[in-house]
């Protein structure tokens, strides 16, 4: 469970907040001064804080500076009124994650709240590859397959460079974990962490997200924004979905990559920050070079050092370790007996194409732990989606039974055409008559009204095809009346 502290002295805004933010996924601890505030950091390390500027005992910002003396990583929010605007910008260049003007409108805070957690977890939570230890508090990329471990190489050359990193795989495969396992063995691991999806962000406002604004710069910029570039000098900035950017910020990365200096949107005065860039994306950056989607200066700034993750269909063989992995992690969400999964559903799913990579295969066990009742994982419990093959390589094997069955039956018929037979016909059903109706009579346990029925003939029909071809299955047979 993520914890969230709140410093601020009004009772009714922590009561309010507490009520609308507390889940089964966020606990709330509240603080009314910074001295308060400051002992709650060091006692319950939360994983993220919202702090009011103004308190009855000290400033908001000695209370930052304090709170990034014991923890440099920890995103705190700065909650503040207008008049104390400037207080919360000096807090933000020294390193805050976000401010805020009260009132704030739920969704915002909702949606910063949760994006500072993520940032929290991945600058806390350091990354390990291999054999998974459960009891530790660390993440772990799941595979020992060939493919996976060029992927740990990679990282182990990478990491310690201080160069450009680009990630490149299709939606799922793990692209994140990558860009967090290269920040946690660098040489920048105690310097500050962001990310920014370039995709779930407006064009319109991804430039003042990364560069900032100055007040007045377009409508609605009613004070000054200190971008995340400004904000993670000295550490590592995660540039997701690369390939979404729009032209003209494109221009504004590559100056970046170049020499390190900027604008704020809107401003001529010119800022320098030291940040490593690792960029990640899941489209084809060449083809995009090459009908002029993206630029091909900036490709080659960016592609320093590139990471290609495998689709989880290339590697099938970590799937046994992935099921386990999210059987025993999703304890958190799901409350279940399930300890493990059985060899027919584990054969569907290694059968299963992943379109969605882990990211699906992480969904589809948490359904199964819903669905299934017991200890093992069964077919039963999976989703109509991931049956779908299995399906097919049982039509598939059954036409190929058939299809052998009459190549079999047709050469028969072209022996019996060049032996120059004749009453082909009685010769080629009698063939498939004592294959045929032994068969169903076993099915029925030696019933003739059920085998005639299943047949679509008469009893007497039945009757006298047994008797006419010698078939020995007295002891199979009986008759209506017994």
């Amino acid at each position: 469970m993520a914890r969230l502290l709140i410093i601020d002295d009004e009772p009714n805004l922590l009561y309010s907040l507490q009520k609308t933010l507390q889940s089964e996924e966020l606990e709330i601890i509240t603080a009314e001064t910074g001295c308060a505030g400051i002992d709650l950091v060091k006692e319950f390390q939360p994983d993220a804080v919202i702090l009011d500027v103004r308190l009855p005992d000290m400033s908001g910002l000695d209370v930052f500076n304090e709170i990034r003396r014991i923890d440099t990583k920890l995103p705190v929010i700065i909650f503040t009124a207008h008049s104390t605007t400037e207080t919360a910008i000096e807090a933000t260049k020294r390193g805050a994650y976000e401010y805020l003007l009260k009132p704030v409108q739920f969704d915002q805070l909702q949606d910063i709240i949760n994006r500072a957690i993520k940032i929290s977890r991945m600058s806390h939570v350091p990354t390990t590859f291999g054999e998974v230890d459960y009891d530790s508090t660390t993440d772990t990329i799941i595979g020992r397959s060939p493919a996976m471990q060029k992927v740990y190489k990679a990282i182990g050359r990478a990491a310690p460079q201080d160069v450009t990193v680009l990630i490149q795989g299709e939606s799922g495969t793990g692209k994140e974990m990558v860009a967090k396992a290269i920040y946690h063995h660098s040489q920048r691991k105690d310097g500050p962490f962001m990310a920014i999806n370039c995709a779930s962000i407006p064009d319109s406002l991804l430039e003042s997200e990364l560069f900032g604004h100055e007040r007045g710069a377009y409508t609605g910029a009613d004070r000054q924004r200190i971008g995340k570039y400004e904000q993670v000098d000295g550490g590592t900035l995660f540039l997701d979905e690369i390939g979404d950017m729009s032209p003209s910020t494109q221009a504004k990365v590559l100056r970046l990559l170049q020499d390190g200096s900027f604008e704020r949107v809107g401003s001529n005065e010119t800022i320098r920050a030291d940040v490593r860039i690792i960029s990640a994306t899941n489209r084809d950056l060449d083809k995009m070079v090459e009908s002029g989607e993206f630029r091909q200066d900036l490709y080659y700034r960016l592609n320093v050092f590139s990471i290609e993750l495998p689709p989880l269909r290339k590697r099938v063989e970590d799937i046994p370790a992935l099921v386990e992995h999210f059987i025993k992690t999703a304890g958190n969400h799901v409350v279940n007996s399930v300890r493990g999964i059985s060899d027919d559903a584990l054969t569907a799913l290694i059968q299963h194409d992943w379109p969605g990579n882990v990211r699906e295969l992480q969904s589809v066990i948490k359904h199964c732990l819903i669905q299934t009742v017991g200890e093992l994982i069964t077919p039963e419990s999976l989703p109509s989606s991931c049956l779908n093959n299995l399906v097919n390589e049982a039509e598939k094997a059954n036409s190929e039974l058939n299809s052998r069955s009459l190549s079999e039956i047709h050469q028969h018929v072209e022996e019996l055409l060049s032996s120059g037979e004749e009453d082909l016909h009685r010769k080629v059903h009698a063939g498939i008559d004592r294959i045929l109706l032994p068969s169903v009579l076993n099915h029925v346990d030696g019933s003739q009204v059920q085998a005639a029925q299943i047949l679509g003939i008469a009893r007497s029909t039945l009757r006298s095809r047994i008797e006419d071809l010698g078939i020995s299955i007295e002891k199979r047979i009986r008759t209506e009346e017994e």
